[in-house]
């Protein structure tokens, strides 16, 4: 299989996510978070916060529908079937509460071969309603058979 790095560079529409205070609890819960600003509007509020705070990783749910579309974009060229996941880094900026409108747009940073491998980077970048940005992801894929 031929990588397609002309690929690199490519960018994909922004998607917007509208972060609800339930969806924050679920995920809270369903991860075994039990740190109250997560859960309490009281809680949060009483810290000095609009409504509950998502967990740092509640950014994977806002970005998913971002990161879709690069990532099966047949231009890219990933083989699902000998796909393995890379890894992950985030760099956080201000807090995720519920109510946040969170924008996410999408890029693909590298495309290359390692040790016959295939190694596609994407990056994702998210910013809040006031134009803040709350969270910059590189997501990492590896292509077994390059």
């Amino acid at each position: 299989m031929e990588l397609k790095t002309e690929a690199v560079g490519r960018s994909y529409p922004p998607t917007t996510y509208a972060v609800g205070r339930e969806k924050i609890k679920e995920y809270a819960l369903a991860t075994g978070e039990t740190n109250p600003l997560h859960l309490d509007p009281a809680a949060a509020r009483e810290a000095g916060y609009a409504d509950v705070v998502a967990p740092p990783m509640f950014c994977v749910v806002f970005c998913g529908a971002a990161m879709a579309p690069a990532i099966f974009d047949p231009e890219v060229g990933i083989d699902f079937a000998l796909m393995v996941h890379g890894g992950q880094e985030f760099r956080w900026g201000p807090l995720v509460v519920a109510g946040d409108e969170i924008t996410t747009a999408a890029t693909v940073k590298a495309i290359d071969e390692r040790d016959g491998k295939g190694f596609y980077v994407f990056e994702s970048a998210s910013t809040n309603q006031d134009g803040a940005t709350v969270c910059v992801g590189t997501w990492t894929n590896i292509v077994r058979g390059v």
